[in-house]
């Protein structure tokens, strides 16, 4: 049985389209096309056709969807990713990365496992000097943790002078700085540089859940699924030099709600972290130990 605008009929009475159609879009493609290109445009174009006459798509559904991408397109700019959002939410993003880290093991060793960029990475960021603050507006229910670790070389364990580490993260009431005029520019933002003993270290706040926007596309998609919009509470690292293949990844606090049904389908388990009371330290209520281990980009 087949279902048509939401009801049950016979698959012989499945209206039938050109058999002939895709193939004819397909060999369109010249012989001077890039290979990569003609491969994945054309698998890209056949399964669009196929789901195309799977669900009986009419040019108004069609129209709907040209319409979101562009709506996506239009409210994206440098400080906001919309159609990398909608990309999440439907897991792509998750999906994309870990085919590419799945065609990238192979070696003796593991190095940290990434996950999604996500659409509020900036560029900009001002350099930042290790065990300094990154809280630039501090929240009335923020707390501060001191947050450091070492980078090392994920075949020798050697530590890794010189390492970038851009560390992102929102603030207690969901929103990242170019969401919320109440921020000050950068709040917590780094972009730290590993020592000569592959140490970095920042005080940060203790990450909360939040749920990703919902006035534009994504977050009218995630309503017509019946789909909650939040993400559990994790912050966001990059980290690389030019010897090392740059690692994206998030980490994501244990005892944070919404770590098992995650809305854009980001955790790993061996991205989850614990943050532990601290002693000692006047400046921090909670400490993070988190060590990196990167792979060389020859690996």
């Amino acid at each position: 049985m087949t279902i048509t605008n939401g009801t049950n009929v016979d698959a012989k009475t499945k209206p039938q389209y050109d058999p002939e159609f895709t193939a004819n879009v397909l060999k369109a493609t010249g012989p001077n096309s890039n290979s990569r290109v003609a491969r994945v445009v054309g698998s890209l174009i056949q399964h669009l056709h196929d789901f195309a006459r799977d669900v009986d798509l009419t040019v108004d559904e069609w129209m709907m969807g040209v319409n979101m991408i562009n709506r996506a397109g239009q409210m994206s700019n440098e400080r906001r990713n919309e159609g990398q959002l909608l990309c999440d939410v439907i897991g792509l993003e998750s999906l994309v990365d870990e085919i590419t880290n799945t065609q990238l093991i192979g070696a003796d060793y593991e190095a940290t496992k990434s996950a999604i960029l996500g659409p509020f990475f900036r560029r900009d960021t001002p350099p930042t000097t290790n065990d300094t603050s990154i809280i630039k507006t501090m929240p009335k229910d923020g707390e501060v943790t001191y947050m450091h670790g070492i980078i090392s070389d994920a075949a020798t364990n050697e530590p890794i002078e010189r390492v970038t580490v851009d560390i992102w993260q929102c603030s207690t009431n969901g929103l990242y700085e170019q969401q919320d005029p109440d921020q000050a520019e950068f709040n917590l933002r780094g972009k730290l540089t590993t020592d000569e003993k592959g140490y970095y270290g920042l005080y940060c706040l203790r990450p909360v859940p939040y749920p990703v926007p919902d006035d534009g596309p994504a977050g009218e998609l995630l309503q017509l699924l019946d789909r909650h919009p939040y993400r559990p509470a994790h912050i966001h690292i990059i980290a690389g030099s030019n010897k090392y293949t740059p690692l994206t990844t998030q980490i994501f606090d244990r005892s944070s709600k919404y770590r098992d049904n995650d809305s854009v389908f980001a955790v790993k388990d061996c991205l989850v972290v614990d943050f532990k009371p601290i002693q000692g330290n006047p400046k921090a209520t909670l400490e993070l130990v988190y060590d990196i281990r990167l792979a060389k980009k020859d690996a």
